[in-house]
């Protein structure tokens, strides 16, 4: 699966790079089958990324370039800030939830740390370090390979401990959301980890600055049909916010800061 992974972000790169690819270059580059490089192909296109043709692929749209996760700490904190106290207001008493790692949903952490009996679960190391010694939390980690970029755990220890619970709410940070293509991320271990997630809760909620719409990462985490709130700035799009609402799914503004 690493193997996979890293041949599957490689060809991304020639992509972007090269605008197109074909098979007979990738099958010698990387020593693999022709059949192997078009089950690749296959997967770049069903992200909205590149078109299929004869003998290859062409890129359709590039996907935003990933920050390290320090990078992320200092853009729109203000507003991340915002977003992250609309969604602490979600939460309850007795609330089990699930917080994904993240820049914007440890703004979330931190305004949970004066919350009362709530139990979460979180892949993000960051986050675990906000709600540590916070009295009313009782905080569980998902174990698992440590991605230092991003300080998440990923992989199958940490998909796998997720199979025996079922939490009431997933607040859950993209690196893409797209009408059309749903969430996306980067990293297609944490995309992997995030679907499970989606499938262990009963509601998700999607915490992310407007500047995301539009945007589409390499790998898919959910369908937008899979979404119930999405928690936003004010500048969205006024076709986002109505295709949103069109989908069924409530659309929180969370106020910009003077």
């Amino acid at each position: 699966m690493r193997n996979t992974r890293q041949r599957r972000q490689q060809i991304m790169q020639m992509l972007v790079e090269h605008g197109s690819v074909q098979v007979s270059e990738l099958v010698e580059r990387f020593g693999v089958s022709a059949v192997t490089i078009r089950t690749d192909l296959t997967h770049v296109e069903a992200q909205g990324l590149a078109t299929r043709t004869h003998g290859g692929a062409t890129l359709m749209r590039t996907p935003p370039l990933e920050q390290d996760i320090h990078e992320k700490d200092t853009l729109n904190l203000p507003l991340k800030d915002s977003i992250g106290a609309h969604a602490a207001q979600q939460v309850r008493p007795g609330d089990n939830i699930i917080i994904d790692s993240g820049s914007t949903t440890m703004t979330l952490a931190r305004h949970l740390r004066a919350h009362r009996d709530v139990t979460v679960m979180t892949n993000g190391l960051n986050i675990a370090w906000e709600l540590a010694n916070a009295p009313g939390v009782e905080l569980m980690l998902t174990g698992g390979l440590l991605r230092k970029q991003s300080l998440s755990l990923q992989g199958s220890q940490a998909e796998a401990s997720l199979n025996t619970y079922s939490f009431d709410t997933l607040f859950l940070g993209v690196d893409g959301l797209d009408l059309q293509f749903g969430l996306t991320t980067h990293h297609e271990a944490e995309a992997s980890l995030n679907h499970r997630m989606v499938e262990r809760a009963r509601r998700v909620v999607v915490l992310t600055d407007a500047s995301k719409f539009g945007r589409v990462s390499l790998h898919r985490i959910a369908r937008l049909e899979q979404v119930h709130t999405i928690i936003t700035d004010a500048s969205i799009d006024a076709e986002y916010l109505e295709g949103l609402q069109r989908l069924g799914i409530e659309v929180i503004i969370a106020e910009t800061p003077a």
